[in-house]
């Protein structure tokens, strides 16, 4: 890689006609550049230069060296100007594993904000509950809802979402308003399959409550959905219930009271991104930062 830097330093050299001008143009002290272009000269085992108190010139050599380089040099920065532009409009397919429900609910809007953003890229999500395999699964990100998974996999913060209860005032009108944490035990609490307790926090305490329902359920958007025809309360991120919460079909329970957040990630297999995933995982950040 040194080599290659000396290359372009002797070009430099060579259209300045000096080793003061050139250093000038590069930043790079007199001393320095000529010691570099010794040791180049050194590694090729031949003079490219000839010097004097106020010139330099070719040798035969450094002639045809310098023809070769030259084109090498304008090359390299014809490819840095193009990645360049390619970082300001990326391209190609994006294809992107998301949380169903967060994405249809949530995402949906900052989708097409950064699909009008980048009108160069074309989308290929994939919408599930499972944890894709990033490594044997065609991905180049997946957005996770939760705890990152201890793995080699490569996981970017995007945000945190707040967590509170919520159920629709006909449901409260019918079995009464919870006043405590403990009071939920005598009400329907919708909650993911798996769990049997919620843990609840306000400024000075963390209490947990055991939950139960009628209802057994995998899908955060049906557990919404029951929640907003008066089937009971849930404990839900803040933007999943934002629409219902507008119209009025939900409302915030024990409002001193919120659940634990919950982080979202973007995970990938390497940290060498192509610029639209650079690009895409930036905009969520930016976006998802605000909650």
């Amino acid at each position: 890689m040194e080599f290659l830097n000396d290359m372009a330093l002797f070009v430099e050299v060579v259209k300045a006609r000096s080793f003061r001008g050139a250093a000038d143009i590069i930043g790079m002290p007199n001393s320095t550049l000529s010691r570099r272009i010794s040791a180049l000269e050194k590694t090729i085992g031949l003079r490219l230069l000839h010097r004097t108190t106020r010139r330099i010139t070719l040798t035969e050599a450094g002639q045809i060296y310098f023809e070769r380089c030259k084109r090498i040099v304008d090359e390299a920065k014809l490819a840095h100007e193009q990645l360049g532009e390619m970082l300001e409009q990326p391209s190609g397919v994006l294809r992107a594993s998301l949380p169903v429900d967060f994405a249809v609910t949530y995402m949906a809007p900052l989708i097409a904000e950064f699909a009008r953003l980048y009108p160069g890229i074309v989308f290929d999500f994939d919408l599930t509950s499972r944890r894709a395999d990033l490594v044997s699964e065609p991905f180049d990100v997946a957005i996770r809802i939760g705890e990152p998974e201890n793995s080699q996999l490569i996981a970017r913060p995007l945000g945190v979402l707040p967590v509170y209860l919520y159920a629709s005032p006909r449901y409260l009108d019918r079995s009464g308003e919870p006043a405590e944490p403990a009071d939920l035990a005598h009400h329907e609490c919708l909650g993911i399959k798996k769990s049997n307790t919620w843990t609840l926090h306000n400024e000075a305490r963390t209490t947990e409550v055991s939950i139960g329902s009628r209802f057994k359920l995998n899908s955060v958007g049906m557990i919404c959905r029951l929640a907003a025809l008066d089937m009971g309360i849930i404990m839900m991120w803040e933007k999943i219930v934002a629409d219902d919460l507008a119209s009025g079909r939900l409302c915030r329970v024990l409002p001193q009271w919120h659940g634990t957040p919950v982080s979202v990630y973007a995970v990938t297999e390497t940290r060498l991104l192509p610029a639209k995933t650079q690009h895409f995982i930036k905009f969520l950040q930016k976006h998802l930062s605000k909650v």
